[in-house]
């Protein structure tokens, strides 16, 4: 069957563009707030394209897919199985809703049920299946939707949820397990000799969601992926790889360097489509204090009354928002508004977020998909993989960090086909990468997504996963180009550190400690700081290692949710802060000293007056004191130091550099730090758009003269030891990442500066100094000379 013809291209409209001309899920609320909305895009519909079921998939196991709806498949589902049929690894990168999971689920219950019907024995090779995904809800979500009563499917899931009988059960029958990456690796990697007989019969791992293992998280999984492949091949099993993403750049090659194999990948989608409206919306201005920056009106307010007119017309909607206190705070706004205009429609709207019980959860899922719920605020818990049909609108306050991020949340509405109108909506915060987004729809609509940056070559991620595989199986010279280029050097430190042992057959582990404790999957940062209540001795909260020296230093104010806490000692050493609660009229900021040494460049771009550099830096950051601030008018009443200790970090950075006489063309020398420090907040804030990466995960520095290059400098670091690849990928894109930056600060409508373009809320000089126009001059400098002939490169 001839494919259908390509859709036309979604067309950007601006203001002038009467909103009630298009037919839409909701005209009138739309119209009310037209001086919000800056962008609208119209999707039409789309047509599927199908083909037949392909002759090897047994009959009995279409049935069950058949009960479904899938009498035929569409196009990109027949061409991954075509490649899985040749025994190719596959990598599906379409849609959400587009029915990846079949791709993986067909053949899993092909091969499980002709093992089977084979008759294999309990204690033989019977075929087995691993699914992974990044999250125990979405590995319990896929566990619910398998067909249970399919011949040869025993499925479990294993995590930290189970108890000891139901492990035991699932190394001992299942075969079907569905996990995560932090369970094989502390769990079926080490009692490999325990799984044996579900290793030695593996088919296939799937590798859901795969666009979610970025950054130090991603180099992590890759080193688990490459143990697991080791353990495999042990046990006589050389499985396919299926992984799967809705958004995922450059699928082939990102999933390549997750597993170290080759992969085909599927792209063109082939599934139906309904009529889809993308709004772009931005808050108003509000008036600026003359002592402080202008700001505009909350991204949550805005929300909370849009999603409650969407309730009034019972349009069933999701709303997504970054934090979990966030999400709370809206529900609590829209049901207070909901209380004035329909009051009874105030209980159906919820929250939904981490932290809750499981059946909380669930019964809140099933709420929703019944439409006993009109909204839902959710964190990005519901952003993956949980099926919820029905929905008409989906909300998103806030860039989520990445396109694929924003892509995922959207394509939680419209999945019920051509004839399922839906409509999506990105209201902007306080930052630069929502300004900029919002007056450049292009960087998103019809852009691809970033690439899924993760380097599994970094030391401080290697050095672990080694260790680990010694002590699963003794690591042989032969088992080293498997983990990659560093893998020798990571071994010969590792032995000189005496954790391995070389002996004739190869490295041992010397410890009576577990290995894999050496690597915490998601975290490079330390054991969490406790943070204790002094007069009732409760656990209020923690906060991570890299941001306790800030956030609970003596003194400080620490709010958790909506109390209020006074920081009355922070134990350094033992990672405890005690606090005591109590409302003050204050809050407060830690003010910090930073130096970036650079240790080795491993690229250089020269072009004229400018430098670009990417490398290796040592950066030392110490909080030296907290200013205090009144609440109400936000001015600084006092300032306290602190003695904390100095931080070290080995990272990796990308730095520019302008001479001093294209600086003196552009600026005069007054403007020159407020420049460049206005820059690098602005550029933090936009090199998630090129990077799979949050402005969280990154550091910088500015100076109008650094030791070392003799010019001004402007540094942006990965805040993880060794590196994550975002300031690598930052390097990469140079150009486009700092004309985004240039172009974000010059279109934000405030006059001196603000969040939205150059104000950071993790600034350790408390935003001082900043001088916005110089900073667009400066960019526009450094964009110009990089723009001319480089004479050197890469060197």
């Amino acid at each position: 069957m001839p494919r259908a013809t390509r859709r036309p291209r979604a067309t950007v409209h601006r203001r002038c563009v009467r909103l009630d001309d298009v037919e839409t899920l909701a005209p009138s609320i739309l119209q009310r707030r037209a001086d919000r909305i800056l962008h609208r895009v119209d999707d039409p519909v789309r047509a599927a394209v199908i083909e037949p079921w392909p002759e090897w998939i047994d009959p009995s196991v279409r049935e069950h897919f058949v009960a479904e709806g899938a009498e035929v498949l569409w196009a990109h589902q027949a061409e991954a199985l075509r490649h899985l049929e040749q025994g190719r690894h596959v990598v599906v990168s379409t849609g959400t809703a587009s029915g990846k999971s079949l791709v993986f689920m067909a053949p899993a219950l092909q091969a499980l049920s002709r093992g089977r019907s084979a008759g294999a024995l309990d204690g033989g090779k019977r075929p087995t299946v691993l699914y992974l995904a990044p999250t125990k809800a979405l590995a319990a979500d896929q566990w619910r939707r398998l067909p249970h009563d399919a011949e040869g499917l025993r499925p479990a899931t294993v995590d930290g949820d189970n108890s000891r009988e139901e492990r035991a059960w699932a190394r001992d029958h299942a075969t079907y397990v569905l996990t995560n990456p932090d369970t094989v690796h502390h769990t079926l990697l080490p009692g490999h000799e325990r799984w044996s007989r579900f290793w030695s019969g593996l088919q296939y791992v799937v590798i859901d969601e795969c666009h979610h293992y970025r950054g130090v998280f991603g180099a992590h999984v890759a080193q688990v992926l490459r143990r697991l492949r080791r353990v495999c091949d042990r046990y006589g099993a050389s499985p396919q790889f299926i992984a799967s993403s809705a958004t995922v750049a450059d699928p082939a090659d990102s999933a390549s360097r997750l597993i170290g194999l080759d992969l085909k990948a599927v792209v063109d989608d082939a599934s139906p489509r309904g009529p889809r409206t993308t709004v772009f919306w931005e808050p108003p201005l509000l008036p600026g204090r003359d002592d402080g920056p202008a700001a505009r009106r909350s991204a949550t307010t805005e929300a909370a009354e849009l999603v409650t007119d969407l309730a009034v017309e019972e349009t069933r909607t999701l709303c997504f928002v970054r934090s979990r206190r966030g999400a709370e705070q809206l529900t609590s706004i829209a049901r207070d508004r909901l209380g004035e205009v329909a009051p009874e429609l105030r209980e159906r709207i919820a929250t939904y977020r981490g932290g809750y019980l499981p059946e909380e959860r669930r019964e809140l899922e099933e709420r929703l998909r019944s439409g006993q719920l009109l909204a839902l605020t959710s964190t990005n818990a519901l952003e993956m993989g949980i099926d919820i049909a029905g929905l008409d609108a989906v909300v998103t306050v806030g860039f989520p960090g990445t396109r694929a991020g924003l892509l995922q949340q959207f394509g939680r509405a419209g999945r019920g086909g051509v004839d399922d109108r839906s409509l999506h909506v990105l209201i902007a915060r306080d930052e630069p990468i929502d300004t900029y987004l919002v007056h450049h729809p292009e960087a998103v609509l019809g852009a691809p997504v970033e690439a899924t940056v993760f380097d599994p070559d970094n030391p401080y991620v290697l050095g672990p996963h080694l260790a680990a595989a010694a002590q699963e199986i003794a690591l042989t010279p032969e088992d080293l180009p498997i983990f990659g280029p560093r893998a020798e050097e990571g071994v010969a430190a590792l032995e000189a550190a005496g954790l391995l042992r070389r002996r004739a057959n190869g490295w041992y582990w010397t410890s009576r400690d577990r290995a894999s404790d050496l690597a915490d999957l998601r975290s490079s940062g330390g054991s969490p700081v406790q943070i204790v209540d002094a007069d009732t001795g409760r656990l209020v909260g923690t906060v991570d290692a890299a941001s306790a020296d800030g956030e609970v230093h003596e003194g400080a104010v620490y709010v958790h949710q909506q109390e209020m806490f006074t920081v009355e000692e922070y134990d350094v050493d033992h990672g405890i802060a005690v606090v005591r609660r109590g409302d003050v009229p204050y809050s407060t900021s830690a003010r910090a000293a930073t130096t970036v040494t650079i240790v080795q460049s491993r690229g250089n771009r020269r072009a004229g007056a400018a430098t670009l550099s990417f490398g290796d830096v040592e950066v030392t950051h110490q909080v030296t004191s907290y200013a205090v601030r009144d609440r109400q008018s936000g001015r600084v009443i006092g300032e306290n130091p602190l003695e904390l200790p100095e931080r070290r970090l080995a990272t990796t950075a990308v730095w520019w550099t302008l001479d001093e006489a294209a600086v003196a063309e552009v600026l005069d020398p007054e403007q020159i730090p407020g420049a460049a420090h206005a820059a690098e907040h602005a550029a933090i804030g936009l090199l998630p758009l090129v990077a799979t990466c949050d402005r969280w995960d990154l550091g910088g520095l500015s100076t109008a003269l650094h030791p070392q290059t003799g010019t001004l400098t402007v540094f942006v670091y990965d805040g993880h030891a060794g590196g994550a690849g975002f300031a690598e990928r930052g390097y990469a894109a140079a150009e486009e990442w700092l004309t985004m930056t240039r172009d974000a600060i010059a279109a934000c409508g405030c006059r001196d500066g603000c969040p939205s373009c150059v104000v950071s809320p993790k600034c350790g000089n408390g935003n001082h100094p900043l001088d916005k126009t110089g900073a667009v001059r400066l960019l526009g400098a450094l964009l110009g000379e990089l723009a001319g002939d480089v004479t050197a490169a890469d060197s």
